[in-house]
This record gives structure tokens, sequence and C-alpha cells, in this order.
């Protein structure tokens, strides 16, 4: 049999009585306002190659749910890149987009690494390889993830596979894997034979947090202190639910996250793409904006297409009021 992975605070399983409760909730329970109404409740800037190339560098741009497209050292970098209409295996059925993506894949300019954090539908999207495999020079991703690439056509010597706390540098960039909160699999018949992981990413003159997926534990504080501080942390804040908090953060717990990691912005992501929980698509920003007032926390909502500085304080408006 081969390994499975397990979370170093917590064996997450899904038990029958608890799937079947949440099917339930989905089915009759829905916030009516789990999505957009309007198309224009989510604003979307375009991007071309022309902004791109006058794109200041240790920016990010936003793309949709946690793809998210770096500039540093005047190279580019992808996050969990899904630019398909939906984050699922089939193209009738599953999780749909709420807005088009801010620039379609071929525009994409060359590609230093692409990290993937794990392999579910919303992170690690086949087409959406299938179309990059030629344009990046190198897949990050965590132990086991590899063989879905290589599945995807992208060759072997291409990618690199880390467990949690192993690193590799990239030209000047280092990125190590760290642990998360999380789960893998994408059949019945396959959960947990891969890893999930967050990922540190230290440049020059920044040091990145990308969270992922992750329930609250402990590990956040590890990964502060071992690599901390951070100039921006991205973190998840959004298809979040009291029934699977284990492995999707609360929205308090993604600002304490960001306190325990030393981060100095926050960035939340993992929302307002996909219709993937019970709660309103816009509760997230309200949430997540109301309890890092409280905190005192530098936080970030940039729209969808929309550039900020890594290592400058940046001003976004609340778009989606």
């Amino acid at each position: 049999m081969s390994r499975r992975f397990e979370n170093s605070e917590l064996k997450y399983k899904m038990h029958l009585k608890t799937t079947l409760s949440i099917l339930w909730d989905f089915m009759k329970n829905r916030s009516k306002r789990a999505v957009p109404q309007n198309k224009q409740d989510i604003p979307i800037i375009s991007v071309n190659k022309e902004s791109l190339e006058k794109l200041e560098d240790y920016s990010v741009i936003r793309l949709g749910h946690s793809t998210l497209l770096f500039k540093l050292e005047n190279e580019f970098y992808l996050t969990d890149p899904v630019f398909s209409k939906r984050a699922s295996p089939f193209k009738c059925i599953g999780p749909k987009r709420f807005h088009e993506t801010p620039i379609d894949i071929e525009d994409l300019p060359p590609i230093k690494a692409v990290i993937i954090s794990h392999d579910h539908y919303d992170h690690l999207d086949k087409q959406s390889i299938k179309l990059l495999k030629d344009n990046v020079e190198t897949f990050y991703t965590t132990l086991g993830v590899g063989k879905h690439l290589i599945h995807f056509g992208v060759g072997q010597e291409k990618i690199v596979e880390l467990d949690w706390w192993q690193g590799i540098k990239n030209s000047k960039i280092e990125f190590i894997a760290t642990p998360s909160q999380h789960f893998s699999g994408r059949t019945l018949l396959d959960r947990d034979k891969t890893l999930w992981s967050s990922w540190v990413i230290k440049a020059p003159k920044a040091k990145l947090f990308f969270g992922a997926d992750s329930g609250y534990f402990e590990g956040f504080k590890e990964i502060g202190f071992n690599h901390g501080p951070f100039d921006m942390t991205f973190l998840e804040a959004g298809a979040y639910n009291e029934k699977w908090k284990e492995i999707h953060m609360m929205p308090h717990e993604t600002v304490q996250a960001h306190l325990d990691l030393n981060g100095k912005q926050l960035f939340p992501i993992h929302n307002g793409t996909f219709d993937l929980a019970l709660h309103a698509w816009d509760e997230p920003f309200d949430k997540i904006a109301a309890q890092s007032a409280q905190k005192d926390i530098d936080v970030n909502f940039p729209k969808m297409g929309e550039s900020i500085s890594l290592i400058k304080r940046n001003s976004t408006s609340f778009w989606w009021k």
C-alpha cells in the first residue's frame, strides 16, 4: 500500500454523518447570495503584455481564487494556476467561476516557476497546466503531486517535489515547502496519497508566505519563528464553515494566523472566484476587514487583475461594497 500523508496536529477524517449533513446544507441552507447577482459585482482589471512590461518589480497581481502572479527580481512566478471555467474534473458540473480571468494564459509572460500547494481541483487544474507547461521553467510542488503534472504533459526534468521544511533556490529566490493542516486527493480512491503544504518565498528584498489551504494550527507560530517576519502573508479567507474548520480557517483564525506568522501586510485569498461554501460570496471580505481593523492589521483587498506592491504600503478599496 502506498504512503498516506497526515497532518502534524490532527488526523482529519470526514465521517459519513458529517458528509450527509454538509450535502443537506448545500441543498437547503446556502446563502441566497452565495454567488454574485450581477457581473458588475466583481470588477476586473484587464492585464496584458504591455501592462506586465511596465509592472513594478516586487509586485503581485491577483488573478482569482489562489492564483497570484508575482514579479520578483524582474522574473515572474505563478501560484496554484486555475484559469478554467470550473474548479472540477468535469466541464459541465462543479463550482463555476464568478468572473473572467484578467489575462488569458496565452498572454502570460515567460514564467520562471509555478508553485502548486496541493492537488485539489481549485488549486491544480489540468487544462491550465497543459496550456502553461511550455512557458514554465520549473514547477515546485510537494511529494506525490509530480505524477499529476507528468500525466498533464509536464516533463519530469521540470518538476521539483519537496517535503515539509525542505527548500530550494531558483536564481535569487528560495522556496520552502512548509506545513499546512489540510488533506489531498482528486478521486475517492487517492485520499492523502500526495502531500499538501504552504510555502515560504524568500527574495532579496522581501519574505512572503503563501498559505494555500489550511485550518488554523500551531504550525503558523513555528513557521513564523523559523522564517518570519513576512512582508506579506497570503492566507485563505473563504470556503469556510464550522463543520470543516479543521481544514479551512474561519475569518478570525485567518487574522490570528497572520499575527502568528509575524506578517506586516495581509492579503486574503481563496475567495471571490468560486462558490465553494454556504456563506455569501462577499462575506469573507467584510469579516476580514472588520477583524483586521480591530487588530490594527494592514490588509489588502486588490480587485481581480489589480497589482499591488509587496514591499510598500498599499491602499486598496472595499470594492465589493
